[in-house]
């Protein structure tokens, strides 16, 4: 399968959505976001049709109706939208990221640790990387 293309806001908010509630109808959706958003059907299902054409959702006909789930897991589209700012938007550079996180960010205590680890795995491709030169 071919990467994912760029996704807009409305339609990351509506993956993320399926994305957490896997296996879903266009009428599902519609229903959640006419609630929520005010959004009719038709918007729904040409978002949804869209985000599908863009390689973000499948869908499996069953009983005669189509269900949609997000083809990558959300952890993984996370980290590809996270890329893509970083290289788009910032150019490559994490420090305005980081800076962020240390000026900005409510960070949990399990958050905190993981990016501790991170860290420490990252030192460690560093030092692996230095001593290969």
């Amino acid at each position: 399968m071919q990467k994912p293309q760029n996704i807009g806001r409305a339609e990351l908010e509506i993956l993320q959505y399926v994305q957490d509630h896997p296996r879903l109808t266009v009428r599902e959706v519609a229903d959640h976001f006419g609630e929520t958003k005010g959004h009719v059907r038709t918007t729904i299902l040409n978002v949804m049709e869209r985000l599908r054409k863009k390689g973000h959702l499948t869908r499996k006909k069953t009983n005669g109706v189509f269900l949609y789930q997000a083809s990558v897991p959300k952890a993984e589209l996370l980290q590809t939208l996270v890329h893509d700012f970083v290289e788009k938007t910032l150019r490559g550079s994490w420090t305005p990221f980081l800076a962020y996180l240390v000026r900005e960010a409510r960070v949990t205590d399990e958050e905190l640790r993981d990016l501790k680890q991170l860290v420490r795995d990252l030192d460690q491709q560093h030092q692996e990387q230095k001593g290969k030169q």
